[in-house]
């Protein structure tokens, strides 16, 4: 099976790329799936907005493709983590509310403000800072009042808490802001129970009413990430911001899977096998010759390495389907290859080699790479090199 014809039910938007019609590497994003997981997510988050969190590319994914395929099932909101990133989304001529949440002092606010971007604040001289832009610009600045309730990370802690209201709402009354939304993080979402989840909640809302309680009137207050949306209905408040879910991954223990929506990988990534040979038993493989053959059989080399987003700690361990055959990564992982052992099979050059998929193929799911390499999920789909084309079908 050649690396074209993996998806041959599927037309690429260019299908004659700079790597020509049989791409060497490739991760083929299929946007489909993304507008039908935030169809579904949807669903699950009933009458709460859905916000599909776009940040690092669209986890991998390519930052306007996702953008647009999730707006297309439904997506109220989008949000990017770093305003490099809600500035190539205005950029591309979406016009959708859009969120950016993370940015040091000296941060771009006027241009954001003038692009109608909604931003977070932490602290009162964050916000300070957001309001003389503001200013600057002519314009009012769409805020979002960050509370910590307890994952130590950004946002402002309880006891802050009251002074950035009351900034908040003075500002408010000057006319360079308008408070839309309280919003804070969960630390432990995915592991449903944990009674962390339920603490974080109730500062939430304490949060909530003395921000009322100082003359805010936020519409939006939301702190549910996937795991929540998809397993804490109590979290979903009035949006939900879903992130890796998007993408089809669920984030929750197998075990907890039972009353979610089924949701579909949106990324494959192979490449085609370059060169097979045959090695003797005893052929030391790769650096440092970690492994050796067990006995007369047939290598293929695949171009893709930990410079693609291939970990190192896959070494050895890695999962590949190439046509019916299920195989591991043999030896170490090199910056631009890997080896497997095809045995005897029918494997030759230019045959697709998967790495992981929806499964349509039988190819491993990313869960089971991340599992290999000791990570999660995010990190693998993240890591997909910048030279790995993707391919939109």
């Amino acid at each position: 099976m050649k690396l074209s014809s993996t998806l041959e039910n599927n037309q690429a938007t260019d299908p004659q790329t700079a790597l020509g019609a049989v791409p060497q590497r490739a991760a083929y994003i299929e946007t489909a799936a993304i507008t039908a997981n935030v169809r579904a997510l949807r669903k699950v988050a009933a009458g709460a907005r859905l916000l599909a969190v776009l940040k690092a590319d669209g986890y991998g994914h390519g930052l306007v493709p996702a953008a647009r395929a999730a707006l297309d099932g439904g997506a109220d909101y989008l949000g990017t983590a770093v305003l490099e990133e809600a500035f190539a989304v205005r950029a591309d001529g979406i016009t959708a509310p859009l969120f950016s949440w993370l940015a040091a002092p000296g941060a771009p606010y006027a241009r954001a403000i003038a692009e109608d971007i909604e931003l977070a604040a932490y602290s009162v001289a964050q916000l300070r800072e957001i309001a003389a832009a503001a200013r600057a610009v002519g314009g009012v600045a769409r805020i979002h009042l960050k509370i910590d309730t307890g994952m130590w990370r950004g946002g402002a802690t309880i006891a802050d808490w009251p002074a950035l209201c009351a900034a908040a709402r003075e500002l408010e009354v000057a006319g360079r802001i308008r408070v839309l939304g309280i919003w804070s993080h969960l630390a432990c979402a995915d592991e449903p129970g944990h009674p962390s989840v339920a603490a974080q909640l109730q500062v939430f809302a304490t949060a909530i009413d003395m921000a009322r309680s100082l003359g805010l009137d936020p519409a939006l207050c939301h702190i549910a990430n996937s795991a929540a949306t998809l397993a804490t209905p109590e979290a979903h408040f009035d949006m939900v911001r879903t992130g890796i879910a998007v993408y089809g991954v669920n984030p929750l223990p197998v075990q907890e899977r039972t009353n979610c929506p089924a949701l579909r990988p949106a990324m494959t990534l192979g490449a085609a096998v370059v060169q097979t040979k045959r090695a003797p038993s005893g052929a030391g493989i790769s650096y440092g010759h970690t492994e050796a053959t067990q006995r007369d059989t047939t290598l293929a080399v695949v171009p893709l390495g930990y410079a693609d987003g291939v970990f190192r700690s896959a070494s050895s361990v890695g999962p590949v389907q190439i046509g019916a055959g299920r195989y591991r990564v043999l030896g170490r992982v090199c910056m631009d290859q890997f080896v497997i052992d095809v045995a005897d099979d029918d494997v030759a050059a230019g045959d697709a080699a998967l790495l992981f998929g929806p499964g349509d193929a039988g190819e491993p799911h990313v869960e089971q790479w991340a599992e290999a390499s000791g990570t999660i999920p995010y990190e693998i789909l993240t890591r997909v090199g910048t030279r790995v084309p993707r391919i939109y079908v």
